[in-house]
């Protein structure tokens, strides 16, 4: 059973990120944060989700919320993806798997036949608190991001 469920307090970690940054949990105490795992820089349905929370960012910075993306891509492929894609949010590289572990998003997966470890797209909402308020699993990218989006309106009360 995992211990990442909404109503308990979110993990806590450091990374890397783009733009030189090294993120941590507490710098988004007092907003939304939605971190959203993704399996691979590049790739289609990847590279569709990152689109779709691009262009709707303006409206998750209205309600005080702030996007992060995480993958165990390299910084330097985010740094390329980001540029790629515009991104206005950060990327974090999680290669050894940290925060995914603690996140509980690295499943076994079917990849044209074979088992694969890798990253189950999910997202999570964070609250102001730091309290899991939402999340998704076995995410489909598309609607995704207006989805999430929803969600913390419904959170904010507006």
């Amino acid at each position: 059973m995992t211990t990442i469920s909404p109503g308990r307090a979110a993990p806590d970690f450091s990374a890397q990120a783009t733009s030189g940054k090294t993120i941590s949990l507490a710098d988004y105490r007092n907003k939304y944060l939605v971190l959203y795992f993704y399996p691979k820089d590049n790739t289609p349905g990847c590279t569709q989700e990152g689109i779709d929370f691009r262009d709707l960012y303006t409206e998750f910075q209205n309600l005080n919320a702030e996007i992060l993306g995480i993958s165990r891509d390299s910084v330097k492929s985010h740094e390329g993806f980001k540029c790629k894609l515009n991104l206005p949010f950060e990327l974090i590289s999680d290669q050894d798997e940290t925060i995914c572990k603690l996140y509980d998003v690295i499943k076994m997966k079917n990849m044209y036949g074979k088992q694969v470890r890798g990253i189950e797209r999910s997202t999570f909402i964070i609250d102001p608190a730091g309290t899991i308020a939402a999340e998704w699993r076995k995410v489909s990218v598309k609607g995704h991001a207006a989805e999430v989006l929803q969600k913390i309106r419904e959170l904010a009360g507006r």
